[in-house]
């Protein structure tokens, strides 16, 4: 009687082993898909050269002579595309990406999301967030929470600062804080009234093919040519506009509508 019992307790036991091995060997959910990864490198360029801080030594299509200081920014919603129509929205860890030439790790992008091989036509994304999903007081923390956009003139967060100074007519210099965000309507006593606007913009980037391998990174680089937020189709004039356009809804919109081909494929 003991001799049976040990024997069933041991080929229980044995099953069970055997049971746990073959299903460690499993990923969960059956078979995992060959997959890769994605590594996005984001660098800044003035007139076809990495961007020169605090060097006055820059003319945008206006004529004004400039520089840069910091440039800070949002990408948000990317999505990859394939041939077939098919396409992957890189969200799995978060669907936003904070860039700051003041914080070199946030020139890198490491994508969480594991990519399934083959071939891509083009990458798009949002500049800025969608009005659904810029709300305010989501960031806690710096630097994140440093971009808040005000509640009087419409709350959420800056898509975008570019801060900077120029010569004006007088050669002398002066601060500019080209930023962007929600826009503003006003009442007759020059108070922001709702309903906001909605500047932020979808940004394709021509030329931005690439493949992804089983088991490797492929890494892309996203180049913003910071001259054209003041060139095409509108000349952008700091002279004209002033140093802070954040509750200027004709300058954000002429801004905004020069964002189409700023960024580019390298």
């Amino acid at each position: 009687m003991k001799k049976s019992v040990y024997f069933v307790l041991t080929t229980f036991i044995g099953l069970g082993i055997l049971l746990f091995s073959s299903c460690e060997k499993k990923p969960v959910g059956g078979s995992q898909e060959p997959a890769g990864k994605l590594k996005f490198n984001f660098e800044h360029y003035v007139d076809g050269s990495p961007v020169v801080i605090n060097a006055m030594n820059y003319t945008n299509a206006a004529g004004n002579q400039y520089l840069i200081y910091e440039v800070q920014y949002f990408v948000t919603d990317l999505v990859i595309y394939k041939h077939d129509g098919s396409s992957k929205m890189i969200k799995d860890w978060t669907d936003y990406h904070y860039v700051d030439t003041n914080i070199p790790s946030t020139l890198l992008w490491e994508v969480y999301d594991s990519i399934p091989i083959g071939t891509y036509d083009s990458i798009a994304f949002h500049f800025g967030f969608t009005d659904s999903k810029n709300i305010s007081d989501m960031f806690s923390y710096i630097p994140e929470s440093n971009m808040l956009w005000t509640e009087p003139d419409g709350g959420g967060y800056h898509y975008m600062k570019i801060n900077g100074k120029w010569l004006d007519t007088n050669n002398s210099t002066r601060g500019f804080a080209f930023h962007l965000g929600r826009g503003q309507h006003y009442d007759t006593s020059g108070h922001p009234i709702p309903p906001y606007i909605d500047n932020s913009f979808r940004v394709s980037l021509p030329g931005s093919d690439f493949t992804i391998d089983d088991g490797k990174t492929t890494e892309i680089t996203i180049r913003m040519n910071i001259e054209k937020w003041f060139k095409e189709p509108n000349i952008y004039d700091h002279n004209q506009w002033g140093g802070d356009i954040m509750e200027n809804q004709p300058a954000i919109k002429l801004a905004t509508e020069n964002g189409w081909n700023v960024f580019s494929v390298n």
